[in-house]
């Protein structure tokens, strides 16, 4: 049986997915919360949050400005989700 989760990725499932692929995996980290903090547990670093906002962007085709780029907006997959959400309202 397929859930609607498999079916459909929802916009936390592609962030955190992307993150855990993308950038944890390389650091050594399998595996994350959704309210975890991605810097504090050294998943994302200066160079990480650029290749996220990249990946955002272009995901979910959204712009986000530089202002935007913070440490409240980006510091687990749900504050990501909220930031995502509200430029898609936009």
């Amino acid at each position: 049986m397929v859930t609607a989760r498999e079916a459909t990725p929802t916009v936390k499932d592609q962030i955190h997915e992307f993150i855990l692929q993308n950038l944890a995996s390389v650091k050594g980290v399998a595996s994350f919360s959704d309210q975890e903090s991605l810097m504090e547990n050294g998943v994302i670093d200066s160079l990480g949050i650029f290749r996220l906002v990249s990946f955002l962007e272009e995901a979910f085709g959204v712009r986000i400005g530089d202002e935007e780029i913070t440490a409240d907006n980006l510091s687990s997959v749900e504050t990501i989700e909220r930031l995502v959400l509200s430029k898609k309202k936009s």
